[in-house]
């Protein structure tokens, strides 16, 4: 799905402090847009398979559907070098073709002209590549269930879509009209993709046919397969309808565990905006890996524990009053599945609100102080070690700091922003604005900076092209307090609070040294308030 917005690329020009690394042919094959993938717009895709679960193999096809941008004669789709091409066809033309690494260069016997729709049937076989501890390592779950029956999962975020189908395996587009998904499966076993169960059909050879159809663009890493002996449970709530598809064996601990999801879905819809996939409905599978947010089809494998497996990433004990995979992923739905970034250098922008989304869900259920208390415990999760932000072209995401680094990022310009009714409406604004849309970073410091009234671009930048918090710096004068920001980029300003003598005290800083009216006897009579902005503080005298 070609965007809407203006995608700009200029992050290198404002001088990230990245370290070294080399990047090779294959990182820019699979992370960068050259002519061949920018020249097509893709509309649809339309998968069928048939997976073998004793051999770990697939075999089908996947028709492509696509408009021209640009007339050309060659295109770029990937599919992973271990999966065999069988044939190409496009107006019952085998077409030819060329692969380096995970790229698949094809050529077509004419020139096609812009703006013109075409298909091509690619046909494709092989065993994907298994995930070793899936999902932070891309591929596929083979593995049985309680009941020695096969179970079967997809993981591909970030090593690739293609892993499994061909595809234009890159955030920047999106199929416009939606995919379908038909995975036959062996008899007794069924198959939950995206979207809609459209139907099914046994194919007498001893394999049964699910065919499922997804209505809204999406994500190529989104699209799934989840195959075992599952049972399906679930209502409408509110007009959304929810559904579970779970293990036999986990029925009815799931039908106790999936509550959780209407108050959920209370608050998320109350502050980021209607559930973004109305037309694909909800749902949750059981998956045999911890979890991801494949849109429509949140893949769950939290084994029914609050807290993360049962452990409190936050350190708080408010971790353990949620299960982190229901909140997390499904927070995905309207930051990573509906605002998608780009280039995977700005995965923040997934990351980042999600896990910001976590301490939102806490604020409904719970209360405010006990989403400071959250943010407050998950903050020092935060390593500093890299920027937040990867580089571009090359299929790099850039530091893990995405999630709570990201997460205290928002929170901080909330605490700018001071006011929360304008808050909350510039964060569903926000949801709104870029609904079902491809974004980058400079896209979403414009939207803030504008909404709030403030500059927030050297916010952003120190946050997450940096790797140092904005250190605030207090010194003593004539029995003054002097203040000033110490930040790697210039033009920095931003509020700070402290507690003197019991009174909370908003002043506002920048780069230049100021001073305050009170007057002190040292710079550790105070408390400089620090729950509510990403900060470190230097005292002298």
């Amino acid at each position: 799905m070609k965007k809407t917005v203006v995608i700009l690329f200029l992050i290198f020009s404002i001088g990230k402090s990245f370290p070294q690394q080399a990047f090779t042919r294959k990182d820019s094959l699979r992370g960068g847009l050259r002519f061949e993938r920018t020249c097509f717009d893709v509309q649809r895709y339309d998968i069928s398979i048939r997976i073998n679960p004793t051999e770990g193999s697939l075999t089908g096809f996947n028709d492509i559907s696509f408009k021209t941008i640009d007339n050309t004669s060659k295109i770029q789709l990937d599919l992973f070098d271990n999966m065999a091409v069988d044939s190409i066809v496009w107006n019952k033309q085998k077409l030819h073709y060329k692969r380096e690494f995970n790229a698949v260069f094809i050529d077509f016997p004419t020139q096609i002209l812009r703006n013109s729709f075409q298909k091509i049937s690619f046909c494709y076989s092989g065993k994907p590549t298994v995930a070793v501890h899936a999902p932070w390592d891309g591929g596929f779950v083979f593995t049985k269930d309680g009941g020695g029956k096969d179970w079967i999962a997809s993981a591909v975020q970030g090593t690739g879509a293609s892993l499994w189908y061909p595809c234009k395996d890159s955030q920047s587009d999106e199929p416009d009209n939606g995919a379908t998904i038909k995975v036959a499966v062996p008899n007794g076993l069924m198959n939950v993709s995206n979207g809609r169960l459209i139907g099914s059909e046994d194919l007498n050879d001893g394999y049964t046919r699910w065919d499922w159809e997804v209505k809204n663009p999406i994500n190529s890493y989104d699209i799934s397969i989840n195959i075992g002996d599952y049972v399906h449970f679930g209502e409408n709530y509110k007009g959304l309808d929810l559904d579970y598809y779970v293990l036999r064996e986990n029925e009815q601990m799931a039908r106790k565990h999936f509550e959780q999801v209407k108050p959920m879905m209370d608050c998320f819809q109350s502050k980021f905006g209607t559930y973004p996939f109305v037309e694909d409905g909800y749902k949750l599978v059981d998956t045999p890996y911890l979890g991801m947010e494949h849109q429509s089809a949140v893949a769950y494998g939290n084994k029914y524990k609050m807290g993360y497996l049962g452990n409190d990433l936050s350190g708080t004990g408010i971790g353990l009053t949620f299960d982190f995979i229901i909140i997390h992923e499904s927070g995905h739905e309207w930051f990573g599945n509906s605002i998608t970034s780009s280039d995977i250098a700005d995965m923040w922008i997934h990351e980042g609100f999600t896990n910001y989304s976590e301490s939102v869900y806490i604020e409904c259920t719970q209360g405010y102080d006990k989403a400071v208390k959250y943010l407050n415990g998950i903050k020092n999760k935060i390593k500093n070690t890299e920027p937040v932000i990867g580089h571009f072209d090359v299929n790099n995401e850039g530091s893990v700091d995405m999630y709570p680094k990201g997460a205290w990022l928002v929170n901080t310009i909330r605490s700018i922003i001071n006011d929360d009714k304008k808050w909350w409406k510039i964060l569903l604004d926000y949801s709104l604005a870029f609904r079902h849309k491809i974004i980058d970073t400079e896209t979403v410091e414009k939207f803030f900076s504008e909404k709030s009234g403030f500059n927030l671009k050297p916010v952003f930048d120190q946050y997450l092209r940096h790797t140092k918090y904005p250190v605030l710096e207090l010194r003593k004068n004539k029995r003054k307090l002097e203040y000033r920001w110490k930040t790697d980029v210039a033009g920095f300003e931003m509020p700070f609070e402290m507690d003197l003598n019991g009174k909370t005290i908003r002043l506002k800083a920048t780069n230049e040294w100021a001073m305050s009216k009170f007057r002190i006897k040292s710079t550790r009579d105070f408390k400089i308030l620090t729950d509510r902005f990403l900060i470190s503080v230097e005292r002298s005298n």
